[in-house]
């Protein structure tokens, strides 16, 4: 397979916190459809695709599909067409995957089972981060990021990160990595985007302080922080194929004023010449302490569009100002 010669002209990249590993801008999940039964081909044309535009990251976790495993397993084999070497690689481990007590959270049973059969769906020798994927309320950090150092220092994994951890958790995980001299956190995945803004205040200034790098997942709220529901619920969607689940969702985001904010959100983004999910990604990516931006889509056309955000991503004072002024203090709208 031949690739395109300018693929890295087309992307900037960003250092990960402070470290020698840099992320394209936006990054490639693999969380729903790529690994759905009946997208082999469009996973393949995906990845391809995605790798031509510059995206250097596929991120996983071990029970993304649907079925669990899927998406790792059908990505694998696309993988062995492709040069590992100019990819990072990254899964992840923490929510439920198998039955019994050992199948879910934190420990070093889960962690290290999980790590061994992601790599063996994906096909590889390592994966170049591995996750604690949600933090174990009853698991010693002790034991969750001493799993994570055992990982790394087998050679499994590259680097370690953690995902949606709030701002204390991270910070004791910090300091459980420094007391036990245990291989330091890389980057943080956590939940992030216009409407969910949690993490602005207390998150990001520990991850800027402890030199960590930041991933934002959700980037479009699910899809809210796009064109698709601005006139109601499409039926070919994925709230739409919910019958009365799809409504209720709707009307119950319609209460709290979401769809209100989300219209005067994408009228800026028409003034500025872009689709509200192009402005939605920007947004985010104007932090620099924001390293990538994670994207998930269902079509091809998808991929370009939200790609295209790169080519805008300033915003004038005012702009950022009829911004804040519309999404309000920094708190979750969902």
């Amino acid at each position: 397979m031949t690739f395109a010669k300018d693929r890295y002209e087309q992307m900037a990249y960003r250092r990960c916190g402070r470290s020698g590993l840099k992320l394209p801008e936006i990054s490639l999940g693999f969380w729903q459809v790529l690994g759905e039964p009946g997208n082999e081909q469009l996973c393949r044309d995906v990845m391809f695709h995605a790798f031509n535009r510059g995206i250097t990251h596929f991120d996983f976790a071990n029970n993304y599909g649907p079925p669990y495993g899927n998406a790792e397993l059908v990505a694998g084999k696309w993988l062995k067409e492709m040069p590992r070497d100019e990819l990072v690689i990254s899964t992840k481990a923490g929510y439920n995957m198998w039955p019994g007590p050992y199948g879910e959270w934190g420990s070093r049973k889960y962690l290290i089972a999980s790590c061994d059969q992601s790599l063996k769906r994906l096909g590889l020798d390592y994966v170049d981060i591995f996750y604690s994927h949600r933090f174990d309320p009853d698991t010693p950090l002790e034991e969750t990021l001493g799993a994570l150092d055992t990982i790394v220092k087998s050679g499994k994994a590259l680097y370690a990160g953690v995902s949606s951890y709030n701002a204390e958790q991270f910070a004791n995980a910090m300091r459980v990595v420094r007391e036990n001299n245990l291989t330091r956190i890389l980057i943080h995945q956590p939940a992030m985007n216009m409407l969910v803004r949690t993490h602005e205040k207390h998150l990001l200034p520990l991850t800027e302080k402890e030199g960590v790098g930041v991933i934002a997942f959700c980037p479009l709220a699910q899809g809210i922080l796009t064109d698709r529901y601005r006139v109601g619920i499409p039926e070919d969607s994925r709230r739409g194929k919910l019958g009365d689940a799809g409504k209720k969702w709707y009307d119950g985001l319609a209460a709290k004023g979401v769809w209100e904010k989300v219209e005067k959100l994408a009228q800026i983004a028409e003034r500025r010449g872009q689709a509200l999910a192009q402005m939605a990604l920007a947004w985010l990516l104007r932090d620099a302490r924001v390293t990538s931006v994670l994207i998930g889509i269902s079509r091809m056309e998808q991929l370009d569009q939200n790609l295209d955000a790169l080519k805008n991503k300033s915003f004038s004072t005012d702009e950022l100002k009829q911004i804040e002024d519309i999404l309000g203090p920094n708190e979750s709208s969902l």
